[in-house]
């Protein structure tokens, strides 16, 4: 039995981006969700490429998600690529020229079942390389926010009390 395509945005989302992380992890790319960038922006999905480049992955849980949110315009200026990815009922003529598509199947999902959809990219984006200065820094951010979730993974009471500590402070 095929399940159909969750009418929840939230929960579109999701089935999104656990299939574009899969997509991410099968082409070596290192993907980091919810990166938070120096302007406040948080990317839905920044990904480490083999070549150091990064692509900035927004996803998008239908049009009016899409057409309420211009925020992604700002997303650029971090990435050598930026993407959308949609669920295979999104209207894809919506989504600018110049960007990437992905795409994720999720309405294929078998009901009850902890799997991930399939994801393909049917379009490749515009690459537009990063300033040195920049890609350096989007680096750090991107290291130190991954270790930074690892390290509260690891020990969640040291980080409470960190946190505590620093509330203090």
């Amino acid at each position: 039995m095929v399940r159909p395509m969750p009418v929840d945005p939230i929960q579109t989302q999701i089935a999104i981006r656990r299939a574009v992380n899969h997509l991410c992890g099968q082409m070596g790319w290192a993907a980091l969700n919810e990166l938070v960038l120096p302007d406040g922006r948080r990317a839905d999905v920044m990904a480490l490429l083999p070549d150091n480049g990064f692509a900035c992955i927004e996803i998008k849980s239908g049009p009016r998600d899409f057409l309420a949110d211009r925020k992604w315009t700002c997303y650029r200026a971090w990435c050598d690529q930026l993407f959308f990815a949609v669920d295979r009922a999104f209207p894809l003529s919506l989504l600018p020229e110049a960007t990437g598509i992905m795409v994720a199947d999720t309405d294929s999902l078998p009901a009850g079942l902890n799997v991930i959809a399939e994801t393909a990219i049917l379009r490749a984006p515009v690459t537009n390389a990063l300033p040195a200065a920049r890609r350096r820094k989007l680096t750090w951010l991107f290291a130190t926010q991954a270790a930074g979730r690892l390290a509260r993974l690891d020990d969640p009471a040291i980080t409470t009390a960190l946190r505590a500590a620093r509330r203090v402070e």
